[in-house]
């Protein structure tokens, strides 16, 4: 458990490895970490985590709510300067915030894929299937972070400012990469910046090992 803002998050080791950079897993909105799986997170040579957003799986709800993208991703750099220096691989709104985080923290993110899953788009917008929330019955999301995160507009124009900054400053070519089938207005727009790659899961991750 982490400790960050009055909330203790839970970051999950998923996979040992045999040493090299570290994998960290953002899931999608309404899901926990370990309803976040994918076969080919299997194929990472170093250690596999994932990060329980605050209201989610085992990390504590914020009282009274005031769930923000801002805060999410607060959270995933104060488990990044636990961890170190990572890969980043984000579903639906885990995509979103891993895009900023690595805009953010270019340095400390070396390599952002991003996948298809809920809340890679908000309610703001027509609806969409990846507005329908499926939470499993052994997940129990705070239901004030779901409201709040799905009416949270995702900004295009910040998605491409901070995709250009993971472009230009990490020193990686391509440092993004776009898995996700959907292409909500924020995902157009980064697939627009010099240095975002169109490409499947196990290209990507095989991208960003070191």
């Amino acid at each position: 458990m982490l400790r960050h803002n009055k909330i203790d998050l839970a970051l999950w080791h998923l996979a040992q490895g045999a040493g090299g950079l570290p994998l960290l897993c953002l899931h999608g909105l309404g899901e926990r970490t370990d309803s976040f799986t994918t076969s080919a997170a299997s194929t990472w040579k170093g250690p596999v985590l994932g990060l329980d957003f605050a209201g989610h799986g085992a990390s504590s709800t914020a009282l009274g709510g005031g769930y923000s993208t801002d805060s999410l991703i607060w959270d995933v750099d104060a488990a990044l300067d636990y961890i170190g220096e990572s890969a980043l691989l984000g579903r639906g709104l885990g995509a979103y915030i891993a895009l900023l985080v690595a805009g953010m923290r270019p340095t400390a993110v070396r390599g952002t894929v991003l996948l298809d899953g809920p809340g890679l788009s908000d309610a703001t917008t027509a609806p969409r299937p990846d507005h329908l929330i499926r939470v499993p019955v052994t997940t129990r999301p705070d239901p004030i972070a779901l409201a709040e995160l799905l009416n949270e507009p995702r900004r295009p124009e910040l998605a491409r400012t901070f995709a250009r900054q993971a472009a230009l400053f990490s020193g990686l070519d391509p440092a993004i990469a776009v898995v996700a089938a959907s292409r909500p207005p924020w995902l157009a727009a980064t697939i627009e910046v010099a240095g975002v790659a169109e490409t499947d899961v196990l290209l990507a991750l095989e991208m960003f090992q070191s």
